[in-house]
C-alpha cells in the first residue's frame, strides 16, 4: 500500500512540474530522498511521463493530427511542402533527433552519473539563470509561423540538455526560444509538440527496465502514469494562460531556491547524492 500512496504523489508531482520550467526529473529525484524512499529510478521516471504526454497528445489533437496529415499529403503533393503544418512536421522530427541520438549514446551516464544531486541542484540554479535572462533580454515579435529549420534544430539541441535532471525540457526550449526572439506562447507551444516524441519514445523504450532494479513495479508505476495524465492536463491549460500575460521570473526564482536548497542540504549531510 505504501508503494501505491507513494505513486500517487509522485504521479501528482509530475504531472505538475513537466510542463512548467522547472524539471519534473529533478523533482522525481529530490523529493523522494528527502522523503526516506530512495531513487525511484530512471526508468520510473520515464514511463511515467507518458502520462503527461498523453495530456499533450489530447490537448493538442487537433494541432496534432492536422500537422500529422499535412505532412504525409506533402510527401506526396508538391504543392503542400510550402504549408506551416507540413514544415512543422519537419520541424519537430528534426529537432528530436539530438535528445534521441543523445539519450541512446548516454544511456548508461544519464542513468546513473546524471542522477547525483549535486549535479541536479546545479543545474537547477544554473539553467533558472539562463532561463530568466533568456526572458529577460529576448525579443518577442517572432511568432510560430516563422519558425525556420535553424530555429528548430536550434531547440531541438537545447531540449537535449534535458537529459540531465534539473535542466529541464521546457525550460531549456523556452529559454533558446527567447534566445531567438520567439513570444512566449508561441515558444511554449513549439516545446510541447517538440517533447511527444521525445518522452514517448524513452518511456517506451524504458518499459522493459520496470520490473529490473527499481523502486516501483508495474502497478505503482501505472498509478503514476495516470495521476500524472490526470494532472498533467490541467497543468497545460493552466501555463498557456499564463505564458501569454506574465514572465518566467516566478519560474526562474522557484528554481534557484530549490537548487540552492538542495546544495545546502547536501553540504550538511541532510542528503546524500
Amino acid at each position: 500500500m505504501a508503494d501505491f500512496l507513494q505513486a500517487l504523489f509522485l504521479g501528482t508531482l509530475q504531472g505538475l512540474t513537466e510542463f512548467l520550467p522547472i524539471s519534473s526529473s529533478a523533482h522525481l529525484r529530490i523529493f523522494p530522498e528527502l522523503f526516506g524512499w530512495g531513487d525511484p529510478g530512471a526508468a520510473f521516471t520515464a514511463v511515467i511521463q507518458i502520462g503527461t504526454e498523453l495530456a499533450v497528445l489530447i490537448y493538442f489533437r487537433k494541432d496534432i493530427w492536422r500537422i500529422a496529415r499535412t505532412w504525409v499529403v506533402s510527401l506526396f503533393k508538391p504543392e503542400y511542402r510550402g504549408n506551416l503544418d507540413a514544415r512543422m512536421g519537419w520541424f519537430i522530427i528534426m529537432g528530436s533527433l539530438p535528445i534521441v541520438v543523445l539519450g541512446v549514446m548516454f544511456k548508461e551516464t544519464i542513468e546513473k552519473d546524471f542522477r547525483n544531486l549535486w549535479l541536479i541542484g546545479a543545474m537547477l540554479v544554473a539553467m533558472g539563470v539562463v532561463l530568466g535572462v533568456a526572458d529577460r533580454l529576448g525579443r518577442t515579435d517572432r511568432k510560430i509561423k516563422q519558425l525556420t529549420v535553424r530555429d528548430a534544430v536550434l531547440m531541438g539541441l537545447a531540449q537535449a540538455m534535458a537529459l540531465i535532471p534539473g535542466v529541464s525540457r521546457s525550460g531549456a526550449t523556452l529559454s533558446m526560444g527567447r534566445i531567438l526572439g520567439y513570444e512566449r506562447e508561441a515558444a511554449t507551444r513549439y516545446a510541447f509538440l517538440l517533447a511527444i516524441p521525445a518522452v514517448v519514445g524513452a518511456g517506451v523504450y524504458e518499459m522493459k527496465e520496470i520490473n529490473g532494479p527499481n523502486t516501483y513495479g508495474w502497478g505503482p508505476t501505472v498509478v503514476a502514469t495516470i495521476m500524472s495524465f490526470l494532472v498533467g492536463y490541467a497543468a497545460i491549460a493552466w501555463l498557456l494562460r499564463y505564458v501569454s500575460t506574465h514572465s518566467y521570473t516566478p519560474f526562474v526564482i522557484y528554481r534557484v531556491l530549490l537548487g540552492g536548497a538542495v546544495l545546502a542540504l547536501l553540504a550538511a549531510g541532510v542528503l546524500t547524492a
